[in-house]
């Protein structure tokens, strides 16, 4: 993918967030609860795992 794209791509993503944080701020603290819950529930099975192996 030619740079070019790439740094359009990245900084029209960019401005969306700054809008939808703008505009809807509610929904943006939801999206971002969403993400943080994913993360923890993904890093806790990665832990059950790892534990489950050492067990």
């Amino acid at each position: 993918m030619p740079e070019l794209i790439k740094k359009l791509l990245f900084w029209t993503f960019i401005a969306f967030l700054i809008y939808y944080m703008a505009f809807r701020p509610e929904g943006a603290a939801e999206m971002f609860k969403a993400i943080g819950a994913a993360l923890v529930a993904m890093f806790q099975g990665f832990g059950d795992f790892l534990t489950g192996i050492m067990t």
